[in-house]
């Protein structure tokens, strides 16, 4: 029998547009914050960085590339699609990217998206940042389910999966095209209770 009534949205409609993206504090001395237009030139870096290019689909050729994707960044948090931080010093450089992608406020999901400059690579500043990202999903927004996959031949984000605490749940086979041809990826996931 299919019921007549109506699920409710896990998150409301509006709940997120109405907050302002928050700072994060990270317990490394680094934070999460919103992207700014002078952070520019860490998107082209990022995106001419040979690891990040890689297992991330991302093309940012100038610093005005950059500059209308960080606006696109804040348009995204306004229309409840997505929420991307400047992994940074604090009142400093962006070092990095992570956030939450192809956010459904109504069934309660998003999925992670992250990289790193080599500066700060191997010092676990990835997993803490995916941890306190996760904290503020769940916690604050009201997600229930949290998604991080990756390319099976990527192991560096299988280890940041395992340290902030996601399950792997399988692998998804010929799941996204990379530059040298379709991947196999693992999913991991983080749901409501497991922090």
């Amino acid at each position: 029998m299919i019921s007549s009534s109506r699920i409710p949205a896990v998150v409301p409609a509006g709940r997120m547009a109405a907050m302002d993206q928050p700072v994060l504090s990270l317990p490394s001395g680094l934070e999460l914050r919103p992207w700014r237009p002078s952070d520019a030139a860490v998107l082209v870096a990022g995106s001419q960085d040979p690891a990040v290019r890689q297992w991330n689909r991302l093309l940012v050729e100038t610093p005005e590339d950059a500059r209308r994707r960080i606006d696109r960044m804040h348009e995204r948090w306004r229309a409840e699609l997505s929420a991307i931080w400047a992994i940074a010093r604090p009142e400093g450089e962006a070092v990095g990217l992570i956030g939450w992608g192809d956010i459904d406020l109504g069934g309660g999901s998003a999925e992670i998206v992250y990289w790193i400059l080599p500066s700060a690579r191997g010092g676990g500043v990835v997993a803490e940042a995916t941890k306190r990202a996760s904290e503020w999903a769940l916690k604050d927004l009201g997600l229930h389910r949290l998604r991080l996959c990756h390319s099976v031949a990527n192991p560096a984000s299988c280890r940041v999966a395992d340290k902030a605490g996601y399950t792997l749940e399988g692998t998804m086979r010929s799941a996204l095209l990379h530059a040298d041809g379709w991947h196999d990826e693992h999913l991991h996931a983080l749901v409501q209770g497991d922090i």
